[in-house]
């Protein structure tokens, strides 16, 4: 199947596999990862970019160097924030840095889950709209947040399928069948909770656009081979849901048509 691009905010990408850019053993190694990967978007968060020093040079210049020359669009993020008015700071700052109205919108609402405020969410996204932001929101796989998110301006919905790190795979099928299946038309990006490739099939195999994930491949013992793998998959599950999947039966079913079977009788002999 040949890959068709995939459109967020009038840009394409022909990449389904979204890559964040933190825990990476080393700069080389994320470096490789994203290669590998074939991605074309990598989330960046505003903390690694610390302010410049005595001397005048930024401290996370290095890694800014790093981003630049892997040639692809920058996602800056709000990781960390957690109202919404320290997000939309976040966001403005990023804007200025990295040159680029797109920002993926995180208001944590919940230490431990790390699940996003609702409706602190709704309020940033609003705001930022107004402000010329393309919003990405980070967000739970609630049918009511997707419409108030949609009402606020956003194009692009990203909803998650267990919490950031937890590597548990899609938690709630159910959920995730559902907004995809009520807004069929708007671009959907599963991000957080991936932990194997496998379950980055599972959800490209439900209808949905992309994934982004970052803790699964960094974690990995080697991150290289597991952004591939990461690749292969998202390209298998989207490949496998426009196929058209045969749906689960309670009965067996023969492979082999009964109709045109040979059929063998027990030989009558005579005397020779």
């Amino acid at each position: 199947m040949t890959k068709s691009p995939l459109t967020l905010y009038g840009k394409q990408v022909s990449s389904r596999l979204l890559l964040g850019t933190a825990q990476y053993p080393s700069p080389a190694i994320l470096a490789k990862a994203v290669e590998a990967s074939g991605t074309e978007i990598i989330t960046v968060s505003l903390r690694r970019e610390l302010p410049k020093g005595d001397q005048g040079q930024s401290s996370g210049g290095s890694f800014w160097d790093l981003i630049k020359a892997m040639d692809v669009h920058i996602l800056p993020n709000t990781a960390g924030c957690h109202t919404a008015r320290e997000a939309i700071l976040t966001a403005q700052m990023a804007r200025d840095l990295f040159k680029t109205n797109w920002i993926k919108l995180e208001v944590i609402g919940h230490h431990d889950s790390l699940q996003p405020d609702i409706f602190a969410l709704v309020e940033a996204a609003r705001d930022l709209v107004a402000d010329g932001f393309e919003v990405f929101p980070y967000m739970t796989d609630d049918l009511v947040l997707a419409e108030h998110l949609l009402s606020a301006g956003c194009k692009v919905l990203m909803p998650w399928c267990a919490p950031i790190g937890s590597a548990q795979g899609p938690v709630n099928l159910h959920g995730l069948r559902a907004i995809r299946g009520n807004f069929p038309d708007i671009p959907m990006i599963v991000d957080a909770g991936l932990g194997r490739p496998s379950h980055a099939a599972q959800v490209m195999e439900l209808g949905f656009d992309a994934v982004l994930l970052n803790t699964a491949v960094a974690k990995a013992q080697d991150p290289v081979a597991m952004a591939g793998a990461f690749s292969l998959a998202t390209d298998a599950g989207r490949q496998a849901f426009y196929a058209g999947m045969l749906e689960p039966r309670n009965m067996a079913v023969p492979s082999t048509p009964v109709i045109g079977q040979a059929v063998f009788e027990d030989a009558v002999f005579g005397d020779v």
